[in-house]
């Protein structure tokens, strides 16, 4: 009988996200009785859900591969994967793989929602307290050697305590989560945004609401936290008419998928005062355009989609995650992070 294939295809070409050696060894010893481990070693995509073209080396052993481990699944090679029962993905999106012949089949889709939370939680805390702290006046003073507290003791200087604020969340899974455990301890008031309120309000939510109650909590909200998949429900969830209903001076945050947030309307909004400033990982186009606005604007501030880059943390957080899903996988027990293809996450 020839063994069950694993095809491992983490090579990533940017390094910290790339299978390390100890995590290929891992792999290798926890194989149950019976499994062959192909680990690939062509150079593959990390960003997003995943590379959309896969390597030949990848095309021909997944052929007889019962499962696949890798940054999403492309198109192509999921028509390639003839006894494919099980995808796990070390991303958390699902999108581009849930293309209608995965909707249509009966293979099992794991992703990996949650470890990527602690790192995207401390990510959104960190850009908070760059605004309601100041940094983002005193970086400019810093580099033009400019001392000045007149910004920081004048009567409307932007300076607030968390404690003080309302924070609305919009997800309230495992980065929703984390980011509010991170929050209530300061004092701020959180609030979720959850599709579905009758589950309750998980640790660091005062409550939760569902999302024909966003426009209410927008307008008394201090600070928005985008933490929500990007599904169809989800598209452009942040609006230019939904931004009007901020108060003054508040905060965006986007960690999620920049398909979330009108950008034209938030640069507006910004350009105009309207915001005290936005903290940005994620765009609707990435690389972001050279051209856009939110590249100049001194109220935002902008990473290249890193937020939840933790060279120590993601892969000893993965490995567990996949492990204990293939030793259940294996037992016909229930799978972690299950993704209903339906709902898409």
């Amino acid at each position: 009988m020839s063994p069950r294939r694993l095809v491992v295809d983490l090579a990533a070409t940017s390094r910290n996200w790339a299978l390390p050696e100890w995590g290929e060894r891992l792999l290798r010893q926890a194989a149950p009785a019976g499994w062959e481990v192909v680990v690939a070693t062509s150079p593959t995509s990390s960003d997003g859900d995943g590379s959309a073209g896969p390597s030949p080396e990848v095309l021909e052993a997944i052929g007889g591969a019962e499962a696949y481990f890798g940054f999403g699944i492309s198109r192509p090679l999921f028509i390639e994967a003839r006894r494919l029962r099980w995808v796990h993905s070390a991303a958390a999106g699902v999108g581009s793989a849930l293309f209608p012949e995965m909707r249509r089949s009966d293979v099992v889709l794991t992703n990996s929602a949650g470890v990527h939370a602690v790192p995207i939680a401390e990510y959104v805390l960190a850009g908070v307290l760059h605004f309601t702290r100041g940094f983002d006046i005193a970086i400019p003073q810093q580099r033009a050697g400019v001392w000045d507290k007149s910004p920081f003791t004048a009567l409307d200087a932007p300076l607030v305590e968390l404690g003080d604020c309302r924070v609305l969340i919009v997800g309230a899974g495992g980065i929703g989560r984390e980011t509010a455990c991170r929050m209530a301890p300061f004092g701020a008031s959180v609030i979720g945004v959850r599709r579905r309120p009758a589950l309750g309000a998980p640790e660091g939510f005062a409550r939760v609401v569902g999302p024909d109650a966003l426009d209410d909590e927008l307008a008394r909200a201090d600070i928005v936290v985008l933490a929500a998949p990007a599904t169809p429900d989800t598209e452009q969830l942040l609006t230019r008419g939904r931004l009007a209903l901020l108060p003054r001076g508040a905060i965006v945050v986007n960690v999620a998928r920049g398909s979330l947030l009108d950008e034209a309307a938030l640069a507006e909004a910004l350009r105009a005062g309207r915001l005290r400033g936005a903290v940005l990982d994620v765009f609707q186009r990435e690389p972001l355009a050279a051209e856009s606005p939110l590249w100049q604007l001194p109220n935002v501030l902008l990473t290249p989609h890193v937020a939840p880059v933790s060279p120590a943390g993601f892969w000893r957080r993965e490995l567990a995650l996949f492990v204990g899903n293939w030793e259940a996988y294996v037992l016909g027990e229930p799978l972690r992070n299950l993704v209903d293809k339906q709902a898409g996450y």
